[in-house]
């Protein structure tokens, strides 16, 4: 029975991605190819950034050249470096209003769904990035009252560079790995966000970043400081359209949660599948404090992510969720690191994973216990769900425990969609793909749980549509 609903041709509609429209791409088709000294002086000339900036580009190139592609996780090698492109402007500045953009971006964008969330206050501010810009920002009035700052990271160097001296770097350095060297030296809009001590942002900052340029390179720049006793949570929505070539996406996220702070971090990703997905996110937590990073990542043709949280003080805490699809030809690298540095500290991973048409998944994590992180505590859980009998999942769980009283626990299991359960469903009258998608609906509900209503919704179509062979 298995072998006869499982092996069936219709099912091989579920590793599809497809967009069904694309963009104009102006911009993109005139942009320069390739990496070099040149290139970045450019970029930080384009920005007229302060010489201290220049330079820490400089050095992170030369890291970057440095340092060997890492060859431990999923295949790197159809990335040539040559062929991207590492900026492309695609406005003269930003846009006050969505009147104010250019027909073809704000179409983009009135599909994605941003000028809706905004009219109905689903979010507290808002922007958007297209290639290498921001070219629309908002934030409400009271927020910026109360002296919560959100802006693009471009426009924060500028206006508020004390925050940049102090924080840029501290959190990610550029020497921590290839493609945050790669950032570092390439690095072009992102979000900053600075909420003052004692301020709680009550609905969401939202971010959406597209790429709309073929073999264009996207390395966005994102620092959110939470002062102490505050309080914010920050939604990040990503996608680009098909290209017969491929695309790289290498961001980096900094976040310094403060004593008795709390930030969430949301992150619903449904890149086509020619973008290499390689983002390098991490955050440290004082005292009391709290990091949360609910994260779900569909297409691409490669994700590496592994959202890591530095517990720094005592009863400091962290939590990672995360959801990942792997179709065909894409493999799904992702994880989460906990790093216990004070005692009393707690932290959990919940990590959920579906793969089917012969797509991979893999779960990469690391529990670290710092000598002096006496009595913390970790749990971890690791499911992953296979749609059909040429799909793979793996686990690569590292801990390291380096002193007493110490609570762990690391729960996984791996789990086959039963015949038997998609016989029951379709005996009721309902049809075999959304059959399955209740069947996945349900596995990642964890997830959903932990999203706000209006991303939740978002996330079950998002399902719905994967099941269908239809994303986007």
């Amino acid at each position: 029975m298995s072998k006869i609903i499982l092996d069936r041709p219709e099912l091989e509609a579920l590793s599809d991605y497809r967009y069904g429209w694309a963009d104009t791409d102006e911009a993109g088709e005139t942009a320069e190819r390739g990496l070099s000294e040149t290139v970045i002086r450019n970029i930080s000339s384009i920005k007229d950034e302060p010489e201290w900036m220049t330079n820490n580009r400089l050095k992170a190139l030369k890291a970057f050249y440095r340092k060997p592609m890492p060859t431990w996780g999923a295949d790197l090698s159809g990335i040539d470096f040559d062929n991207i492109k590492y900026y492309v402007q695609s406005t003269e500045g930003q846009a006050k209003t969505w009147e104010d953009l250019p027909e073809d971006i704000k179409n983009t964008y009135d599909r994605l769904g941003i000028p809706e969330a905004e009219r109905q206050r689903l979010v507290a501010g808002v922007t958007a990035q297209y290639n290498s810009t921001a070219v629309y920002h908002q934030i409400q009035e009271e927020l910026e009252a109360k002296g919560v700052i959100f802006t693009d990271t471009d426009t924060a160097l500028k206006e508020h560079p004390e925050f940049f001296t102090e924080y840029f770097g501290t959190v990610i350095p550029a020497g921590d790995n290839k493609f945050a060297a790669l950032n570092t030296a390439a690095w072009s809009g992102g979000s900053f966000v600075y909420v003052p001590p004692n301020v709680t942002v009550e609905i969401p900052l939202q971010a959406y970043f597209r790429i709309n340029t073929e073999n264009m390179g996207q390395f966005e720049r994102t620092l959110i400081i939470a002062d102490e006793g505050s309080s914010v949570t920050y939604y990040e929505g990503c996608s680009a359209p098909i290209y017969s070539s491929d695309s790289l996406h290498s961001a980096v996220v900094e976040i310094i949660v403060k004593k008795n702070a709390s930030v969430h971090y949301i992150t619903i990703q449904n890149w086509s599948n020619n973008v290499y997905n390689l983002v390098t996110k991490r955050a440290t937590v004082q005292a009391g404090g709290r990091m949360e990073w609910t994260d779900v990542n569909t297409g691409s043709r490669v994700t590496m992510k592994y959202p890591s949280i530095y517990l720094m003080g005592e009863h400091a805490s962290g939590e990672t969720i995360s959801a990942a699809f792997a179709g065909e030809g894409q493999h799904q690298d992702a994880g989460a690191k906990m790093i216990h540095m004070a005692p009393y500290t707690t932290s959990s991973i919940i990590s959920k994973s579906v793969a089917r048409s012969g797509g991979r998944s893999s779960y990469r994590g690391e529990v670290r216990v710092d000598k002096n992180a006496h009595h913390a505590a970790n749990t971890v859980r690791c499911d992953a769900l296979l749609i059909d009998t040429i799909s793979r999942s793996d686990t690569y769980p590292a801990i390291d425990i380096r002193t007493d009283d110490v609570s762990m626990g690391h729960e996984a299991t791996v789990s086959r969609v039963g015949a038997e359960q998609l016989f029951y469903l379709m005996s009721r009258g309902m049809p075999e793909e959304e059959a399955m998608a209740m069947i996945v609906r349900g596995f990642v509900e964890p997830v959903t749980r932990k999203l706000p209503l209006e991303y939740a919704m978002e996330f079950n179509t998002l399902i719905g549509m994967q099941m269908e062979g239809s994303v986007g």
